[in-house]
């Protein structure tokens, strides 16, 4: 059979496939990666640690000093930082999903699934609503740390929604690392270019600290860090209130980012040799 022959398997998975194929195909797939996380419960370790350590560290190590610049002392600090740190883990888990994905590659497990005759994006998108979940989890877990140490719930459903914000702006960062994930030669370069980018991203806006003894330069900088916008947006929801401007900026940037990087990511997923 000459290189130019398509196999019937990759004939199939060049026709057209229904929605409700592509529903029933993502659904086998979340299943199968809940299952692989079921035999593998190290892989959560990310989830229950992150927002275990980062609230510990900043409300103890800086809480004393910024929540003193905020007028107030450490029980300040935790109601200013809660809200931001709920806002990291979407970007956190996203980090993951691009590493995750790329180890798939290099182990095999995605060219046998290109191999069937299911819907390219049906992976894509179990890997992110199983991706999701993990996310959601870790919000749960960094909720039930910001309780003991003293946060203070002024909404709950200001909190739910800002859980919601979280996880929408996450997923759209989730379209940026699966691209990475098919783009790059292996994990630990997906590792180093989402600390390169995320890095800046995180301590250049306002999750840890308020911006305006930052230089002008860098609250410029924050002013456009859509870290910044969710993070202040999820404060005032938090707080029973509503910032308009902010939670607009997340939405618009979270829709921008799926927009143009899921097409991507599903092409990269495709043509990949």
């Amino acid at each position: 059979m000459s290189s130019a022959t398509l196999s019937p398997a990759a004939t199939k998975t060049d026709t057209p496939i229904p929605l409700r194929s592509h529903l029933r195909h993502t659904g086998a797939l979340i299943r199968r990666n809940l299952l692989w996380i079921r035999q593998d419960p190290e892989s959560m370790f990310d989830a229950i640690l992150f927002p275990v350590v980062f609230t510990l560290l900043f409300v103890y190590v800086f809480g004393g000093s910024i929540g003193q610049s905020l007028g107030g002392g450490q029980d300040r600090y935790v109601q200013y930082v809660i809200p931001g740190l709920l806002a990291m883990m979407g970007m956190n888990m996203a980090q993951g999903v691009g590493t995750g994905f790329n180890q798939d590659f290099n182990s095999g497990v995605m060219d046998r699934f290109r191999s069937l005759p299911i819907g390219r994006g049906s992976v894509l998108f179990a890997k992110i609503a199983v991706e999701m979940m993990r996310m959601l989890f870790a919000s749960a877990v960094l909720l039930v740390v910001a309780l003991l140490v003293g946060y203070d719930v002024h909404s709950w459903s200001g909190l739910l929604a800002s859980v919601a914000l979280s996880a929408v702006f996450g997923s759209a960062l989730m379209w940026v690392f699966l691209t990475l994930g098919v783009m790059m030669k292996s994990a630990q370069s997906v590792q180093a270019m989402g600390f390169l980018v995320l890095m800046p991203l995180q301590f250049g806006s306002s999750i840890f600290a308020p911006t305006a003894s930052m230089p002008g330069w860098l609250q410029a900088f924050t002013d456009y860090n859509p870290l910044s916008s969710l993070a202040d947006s999820a404060r005032a929801l938090m707080e029973g209130g509503t910032d308009a401007h902010a939670l607009w900026v997340t939405l618009i940037w979270s829709v921008a980012l799926t927009a143009v990087m899921a097409p991507v990511a599903v092409h990269k997923f495709r043509t990949k040799s």
